[in-house]
């Protein structure tokens, strides 16, 4: 589950709250084991979730850095260089996929 959550210091433009809400309901699936909490556990869930946002956010506005700002669209390019390397092209794994 964790291998969805990003890198989000020196970005340009910023994390946004919504990026920082979804790494923070991935760290609290991981930590807690389950995708989806029971309806006895939502608040506790949904109260760990608003703590670890508000932590990374406070995180994220103190950390300094002399390096320029990552451009998002590379980064991912980089990331889709990086996948292809490692499992093929996306054509290759959906013929994979498709064969019985």
């Amino acid at each position: 589950m964790c291998r969805n959550i990003k890198t989000l210091f020196n970005f340009a433009p910023a994390a946004s709250e919504a990026e920082i809400r979804a790494a923070s309901i991935q760290f609290i699936r991981k930590v807690s084991g389950s995708l989806k909490p029971s309806k006895v556990n939502e608040p506790a869930f949904e109260r760990a979730v608003n703590n670890i946002a508000a932590t990374v956010t406070e995180l994220l506005n103190s950390l300094v850095t002399s390096a320029a700002p990552k451009d998002r669209e590379s980064e991912a390019a980089k990331a889709w260089v990086r996948a292809e390397q490692r499992f093929g092209t996306v054509s290759s794994v959906r013929s994979v996929k498709n064969q019985p």
